[in-house]
């Protein structure tokens, strides 16, 4: 998604109370120059992101992101995002973005520069990409172990296993590899046989009226959008529980789906060449939800 607007944040202390952070906020040409080369967010990937799916100019989610940011932000050692400060620099972006149709709004908090006296914040704004085809014709995957047991993130937290960081080296090489093997995406499992998330989106999988997603103790992030299906589903009157998911749970799913905030629900219609049951009717349900406005 290429940006067409950004905005350079001077990161306002947590305390920082006041009504108006205008004035903390830079319009940048985001196709110029702005990142000195001494940033550690480019040259070691040191830093968190959030990005947040924008519908017909609404940010969705927008408080779920903004707590997952400060949840970063504590795993990773950095200052403590004024969520006021950030939450109107994502209304500012967000007006960028169509007015009718799909965007999103990234939000990006590093380091800094390598001895330098603060972090650096900025947002950008992009049209998002057309993801009608995977929405409605699914998409394949294939299960890719992360070298990494499911009690890893418990024993070793500096692995910053639930932390959304800027280091998507890892992430990217799994979708090339997948791509690779003839899939579309992937579901990353542990070296137990766990079942974790994919390397830009949640796992949910329904067995019967019951729909499970891995419980995040396993190291995964705690999606914005699956947490936001997961009440939509428990208010229509449907079960919605986090458990520990044996890798052996895919192939036995009446139906599975990867969730994310831009992408939103894509089915899953094959498992490592396995045909998976599609539930059309649902998933456009789920769509539907999805893209209407939320908070």
């Amino acid at each position: 998604m290429a940006a067409h607007f950004a905005l350079l944040i001077d990161p306002a202390p947590p305390a920082a109370d006041r009504p108006d952070f205008a004035d903390t906020f830079t319009v940048i040409d985001p196709s110029a120059p702005a990142l000195s080369v001494g940033e550690l967010s480019t040259q070691r990937g040191d830093g968190i992101f959030e990005t947040i799916g924008v519908v017909d100019g609404h940010p969705q989610e927008v408080t779920a992101h903004l707590e997952r940011l400060a949840h970063s932000a504590a795993l990773c050692d950095l200052p403590a995002p004024n969520l006021a400060q950030w939450r109107q620099a994502v209304a500012r972006a967000a007006t960028a973005c169509p007015a009718a149709g799909e965007g999103a709004v990234k939000l990006i908090l590093s380091r800094g520069v390598e001895h330098g006296p603060a972090p650096t914040a900025w947002v950008t704004a992009s049209v998002a990409p057309d993801h009608t085809p995977a929405r409605e014709n699914g998409v394949r995957v294939v299960t890719l172990d992360r070298g990494v047991d499911s009690g890893a993130s418990e024993r070793a937290p500096w692995l910053l296993l639930g932390a959304k960081t800027l280091s998507y080296a890892v992430n990217m090489a799994a979708l090339r590899e997948a791509h690779r093997r003839g899939a579309d995406d992937a579901v990353f499992v542990s070296s137990d046989g766990v079942v974790l998330e994919g390397p830009t989106s949640s796992v949910i999988l329904r067995f019967g009226d019951r729909f499970v997603t891995p419980a995040t103790g396993t190291g995964i992030l705690h999606g914005t959008t699956q947490m936001s299906l997961f009440e939509h589903l428990r208010a229509t009157g449907r079960e919605a529980a986090y458990e520990t998911v044996p890798v052996a749970a895919l192939a036995r799913a009446d139906a599975a789906w990867l969730v994310s905030s831009v992408r939103l629900a894509a089915p899953v219609t094959a498992v490592d060449g396995r045909e998976l049951p599609v539930d059309r009717e649902l998933t456009a349900s789920v769509n539907r939800y999805l893209l209407s406005p939320r908070d």
